[in-house]
């Protein structure tokens, strides 16, 4: 296994020779607790199809050799889905000015290295340079007592509030997926974090 894997910052179009192992790689790591995705992979093409198609949007790919580990994406609010820009249109945010996290997938050997961390400054860096004032993500809740919550799981919010990032309770969107074991998908509540990158 290298010891240093190499990042790679792609934007729009760039990310087209590696969909097919994103998707794969979104498949594998969302599986896992808290979002319990039963991946579906043409949903997964059409959903990274989003950011293939927006100017602005980045990808940070981390390759180990020309396996691909991680990948972190981020894209303007204004070109997100509906689910992701409503709450901020109902509370008068300038939507513009804001933009948002995607994902950090990494797989699960890889973790505890510093790319969680790298996935954050690049992205920040990017969303910096083009004018963006504000970085928003959103992550699933559930319950303490989940019956599929792994016995030895630590929810990543101390990590976001580390590098500057606060949950705000009153920003929640809702998303549809199948959870593994479920017969359909369901609706998740989804809580948005929130820096400013101008301050």
């Amino acid at each position: 296994m290298a010891d240093s894997p190499r990042l790679l910052r792609l934007s729009g179009n760039e990310i087209a020779p590696y969909l097919d192992a994103l998707a794969d790689l979104r498949i594998e790591v969302f599986r896992e607790f808290p979002y319990l995705y039963d991946g579906d992979h043409d949903y997964e093409r059409r959903y990274l199809r989003t950011y293939a198609e927006s100017e602005l949007s980045v990808f940070i790919v981390a390759l180990a050799g020309s396996e691909v580990i991680g990948v972190s994406t981020g894209i303007p609010l204004r070109d997100e889905t509906e689910e992701f820009k409503r709450p901020f249109r109902e509370r008068d945010f300038d939507v513009d000015g804001i933009f948002y996290f995607g994902e950090s997938v990494l797989r699960r050997s890889w973790r505890g290295r510093g790319l969680g961390v790298a996935f954050i400054r690049e992205r920040e860096a990017f969303a910096r340079e083009h004018g963006f004032h504000t970085a928003v993500f959103c992550a699933v809740e559930r319950p303490d007592d989940h019956p599929l919550r792994p016995p030895d799981h630590v929810p990543l919010n101390r990590f976001w509030e580390k590098r500057g990032y606060r949950r705000q309770p009153d920003l929640t969107t809702t998303y549809r997926w199948k959870d593994v074991g479920e017969q359909g998908e369901t609706d998740k509540r989804m809580v948005f974090w929130m820096k400013r990158l101008d301050g």
